[in-house]
This record gives structure tokens, sequence and C-alpha cells, in this order.
């Protein structure tokens, strides 16, 4: 706290200074995490690790009618801020279907001058079938973002995994001028790098979207990758039928593309707006489920609530 200075002038003046703080170290700054892991039980999957601290918290809701253990993490900041600290952790072990999500999508707010971090660790062994699939990140205008997910396997398990990061708030008429994004992966098994992206958005973010080579005018991105030691041909043919033929695709509001690279199926998302993306997304999913041995039915509960 700073006191003001007297002066001879008679009228008072206030004791704190009131100026508005121009660094993110000056406000408090959310630092949590949360981990779950999940191993075979008597009746499914069964928690084996639960660790969790502040705003970071994870849930264990039944689902109905499914087999597949279901973890929905959750920030009770009600969003990100810059200089926040979030790490989220999820493993799954044994011949077990397990699968993550968010309760909603993450607010990514504007910052002074620092990003916020976010750390994901996913980790699957011994035959495990993992699922990340967490709701799209909004970006606001002035929004500063590190952000990367480490995915590890071994012992035969796979992995299917999404990242998705929406542009400014269309439906509010924001356009994201400004901002610095950056989104990494890293995707390995039994210790070997698979495969390492990377994408860096900084600046006129609104100008580097338009460009053709980088986003060509989308507002709205995902990435979502199947990570398998077989089977992936006749997946990467069954999500180029499912999604270039879909209404999406079609009309023009998206476009996709589908590849593999050896143990690892890689499909891009972009839209000009969230709404469209979503459905694309859906849908490969649902391409995903249908090819995909022991994939847990349906979408997140949560995704519809």
């Amino acid at each position: 706290m700073s006191a003001a200075t007297l002066r001879s002038d008679p009228t008072p003046q206030r004791a704190a200074d009131s100026r508005a703080p121009s660094r993110d170290g000056d406000l408090q700054r959310a630092a949590g995490a949360a981990r779950v892991g999940l191993r075979p039980g008597p009746r499914g999957a069964a928690l084996a690790v639960l660790e969790q601290s502040s705003p970071c918290r994870a849930l264990l809701p039944r689902v109905e009618g499914r087999e597949a253990a279901e973890v929905v993490f959750v920030n009770t900041a009600g969003g990100i801020a810059g200089g926040d600290r979030l790490a989220w952790g999820f493993e799954a072990t044994g011949p077990i279907t397990a699968r993550a999500t968010s309760q909603a999508a993450e607010k990514l707010y504007r910052a002074l001058d620092r990003p916020a971090r976010v750390e994901t660790r996913l980790v699957a062994s011994q035959g495990a079938l993992l699922e990340w699939l967490p709701q799209e990140t909004i970006a606001f205008d002035g929004a500063r973002l590190d952000r990367r997910t480490e995915l590890a396997l071994s012992g035969g398990a796979r992995a299917t995994a999404l990242e998705w990061l929406v542009l400014g708030r269309a439906g509010h008429g924001e356009t994201l001028r400004r901002a610095s994004l950056r989104d990494s992966w890293r995707v390995r098994r039994d210790g070997r790098l698979l495969w390492a992206d990377g994408l860096r958005l900084e600046g006129a973010v609104g100008a580097l979207a338009g460009r053709r080579a980088l986003l060509g005018g989308a507002g709205a991105l995902a990435t979502l990758i199947h990570v398998a030691e077989s089977g992936l041909e006749p997946l990467v043919e069954a999500l180029r039928e499912r999604l270039y033929g879909s209404a999406g695709v079609t009309a023009g509001e998206v476009t996709v593309g589908v590849g593999a690279l050896p143990g690892l199926l890689l499909c891009r998302l972009l839209a000009r707006e969230a709404a469209p993306l979503r459905a694309a997304v859906a849908e490969a999913l649902a391409a995903l489920r249908a090819g995909v041995p022991g994939a847990a039915p349906g979408l997140p509960r949560v995704w519809s609530t």
C-alpha cells in the first residue's frame, strides 16, 4: 500500500493510490492443480489417485448406462487470467476405458503483462483407452496463454485427445485484435517422441488469423488425435467419409484435414465461429467411437448441460 504525501493545499488527499494495477503480479492470481488416476476395479474403473488444490477440482459423476469412467475437471475460479497457473493430470492404467472432460467452456480473460500457464499431463498404460475431451477455450481480447499438453503411452495403451480454441466472442460482436496464444503438444510412446506440435499467435491475432498460410480467416480451431499401435488407416477413411460429407464442410463453414503418422491419427478442424466447429468435432468423435474398440459411447454428458 502506498500513502499520499500531504501538501499545503487543504484539500484532503487519498491515503491509497487509486491507479489501476499495471501488472498481473500486483493482483491475486490462481495457482492450482488436480490429478486423477484410474485402475481396474471389481465394477470397472476404480479410483487410484485423487489430488486437488483450489481452484482446480475433479468430480466423478455416475453416468447411467455407461461402464466407462468419466471424470469432470472444474476450474472454480470461473475463468483464467494472466499470471494464473493451472495443472491437470489424468492417468489410466490397465484394461479400462477412462474419459475426462471439463465442466464448461474455459474463458481466457485479458491479461496485463503475464501469460496464463496451463499444463496437462495425460498417461495411459497397460492396455488402457484414455479419452481427453475438454470443452473449448474462449480467448478474450488481450488474452495471454501458454498451454502445454503432454501425452505418454506404454504397454499397448491407446488414447484420444482433443484441444480447441475460439478466438473472441463472435456472439458478443467481439473481435480478437491483440493476444499472445501458445499451444504445444508432445506425444510419446514408451518414452519415444511420436509427435510434437506448436501453435503461436502473437500480436495482431485478427490479422494473423486472416492469412491463408495460418488460419485462413478461421476464428475457431481444434486438434483431435487418436494414438494407437495399429488400425489407424480404417479410422482415417472413416473420418474423411464422415466429415467431408458433413453439413458444415459442404456449406463451407468448416475446413477439415485428416491424416496419419506412424502410430498417430491427426485431425485438424477450422471454422469461422464456434457453433459449426463444435458440430464438426461431434461428428469426428462419433466416427472414432464407431471405429475404436472399447470407446465410450456418446459425448460427455456435461457437453449438453
